[in-house]
């Protein structure tokens, strides 16, 4: 279980298939990325946050940011999770955990008293030069995409 990374430190490097089998990676990039992560496609609070990055997509674009999300989800998932929704951000399929460990999403968690091990629900704001400029370590979903857009925001103005 890795850290979090912290502001001012690189990010993680990846290689990590997308919803189209196509293998991504970080120097992909040369946009600001919103790097989230999530527990499952199509549950309930998964569902709002994709849902609400979609909604504000073209605002992210505005300020030269791209949007990812990243689960243990299969790329077959991740399409029927797009296309039921009609989402327009990308999603990475992790089921090893790789990328989700070296971001320090994969995490003890609780439920109904018991402990297991699994995706806390976290955001990263990347800049163009792969630095993590902020990070959102525990996500509730409600607000979520606007306080990231807004923080973006902040940082992106001249």
């Amino acid at each position: 279980m890795a850290d979090i990374p912290q502001t001012g430190q690189s990010a993680p490097d990846f290689t990590t298939p997308d919803q189209n089998e196509k293998p991504i990676t970080l120097a992909d990039f040369s946009e600001w990325i919103v790097l989230y992560f999530y527990p499952k496609d199509d549950t309930p609070g998964c569902t709002t946050e994709a849902k609400d990055f979609t909604d504000l997509a073209s605002e992210f674009t505005t300020v030269g940011a791209k949007i990812i999300g990243v689960s243990p989800d299969s790329s077959k998932a991740h399409c029927k999770f797009i296309d039921k929704h009609q989402l327009s951000i990308t999603l990475l399929s992790d089921p090893e955990h790789q990328l989700i460990e070296a971001y320090g999403a994969w995490r003890l968690k609780k439920f109904m008293g018991k402990e297991y091990m699994g995706v806390a629900r976290s955001t990263f704001l990347i800049s163009p030069d792969k630095i993590i400029a902020y990070s959102w370590p525990n996500v509730k979903t409600k607000g979520h995409a606007q306080a990231v857009l807004t923080k973006l925001q902040t940082l992106t103005v001249k």
